[in-house]
């Protein structure tokens, strides 16, 4: 017969829930305000706290409030212990509510890679509902509101469960009829096209520019800094597409324009990038059985988008 697991000896929530906030803002009317209560039942809180540890946690000067030793050594424990609760109770909403998959992407990536192939995931997992948000901001899926994302970096990403999806390539491209009008076959041809700018937050000499990209290969006379520059690689891609000019364009965001035949390479110049896509995710969250299905069907679904890749550059001779 198992024995019960010892029982655990812990402090009241709401003062420990107290204390955090208030060591965090050094205040307690402000700790007050966070947690909607009066600054009297903060103070009450902590004074709870303190009798029950045996210990100070405050020195209160005229300057203000300051820890003591003993809180200092305690607090950051403390605030990752609130950071697991809450990664647990969304864990428990999200076991509640299997049918839900929570997802972020950037917004280029959301439209030209991952939405067009989001119908193949639901046709195997019916019972899922995938709630998708594209954002240029990072989200802190610390937080627990967000299952899984994809990133485009260089891998690192401390504290999550990181792998890599699909490595990327910049290729010149332009309308077909952009082409037929006014051939590019040659590097050297650029002098007679407008440059296509991609302008999406990266860090620097992450992705090759067109500056970059002409000085490599040594073209001449060509203003690599001229040009329409835009925000989001989806619009660069856009632009390209409707015969506004030439864009050095992501070949992962790319090619599905490449092959509908809105977009032609004829330079069929690759050029790799340091950068990545990566899918990341929570430790906890990789054991929800909907976060299991959504790995193995993207890792599938990259494995798959590199393999024709390179079947086509081998087709090619790139």
């Amino acid at each position: 017969m198992e024995r019960d697991a010892p029982r655990r000896r812990l402090p009241p929530l709401n003062a420990l829930r107290a204390f955090e906030a208030a060591a965090r803002h050094l205040n307690f009317s402000r700790a007050a305000d966070e947690l909607s209560v009066t600054p009297g039942a903060v103070s009450q809180q902590i004074q709870n706290l303190e009798d029950y540890v045996g210990a100070s946690l405050f020195k209160r000067t005229p300057k203000g409030l300051l820890l003591t030793d003993a809180a200092q050594t305690a607090l950051p424990a403390l605030r990752e212990a609130f950071d697991r609760l809450a990664e647990a109770a969304s864990m428990l909403t999200a076991a509640v509510d299997g049918r839900r998959l929570t997802l972020t992407a950037a917004p280029s990536f959301a439209a030209k890679w991952l939405v067009p192939r989001l119908g193949k995931f639901e046709e195997l997992h019916p019972q899922v509902d995938v709630w998708l948000s594209a954002g240029l901001e990072l989200v802190d899926l610390t937080a627990g509101e967000v299952d899984v994302a994809i990133r485009y970096g260089a891998g690192r990403y401390p504290g999550l469960e990181v792998r890599r999806l699909i490595g990327e390539t910049v290729v010149p491209v332009l309308s077909p009829e952009l082409q037929a009008s006014n051939p590019l076959n040659s590097p050297a041809d650029l002098l007679g096209h407008i440059l296509l700018h991609d302008g999406s937050p990266e860090p620097d000499d992450s992705c090759p520019d067109w500056t970059m990209w002409l000085a490599a290969r040594g073209v001449k006379g060509v203003d690599g800094t001229r040009g329409p520059r835009f925000n989001q690689s989806s619009m660069v891609i856009e632009a390209a597409a409707n015969g506004r000019g030439v864009a050095l364009a992501k070949r992962t965001l790319a090619q599905a324009d490449l092959d509908a035949g809105r977009l032609v390479s004829p330079l069929q110049i690759s050029t790799a990038v340091d950068f990545a896509y990566y899918v990341v995710h929570p430790k906890a969250k990789g054991r929800l059985p909907q976060v299991k299905a959504f790995i193995n069907w993207i890792t599938a679904e990259a494995e798959a988008h590199e393999l024709a890749l390179q079947a086509l550059d081998n087709g090619a001779g790139i």
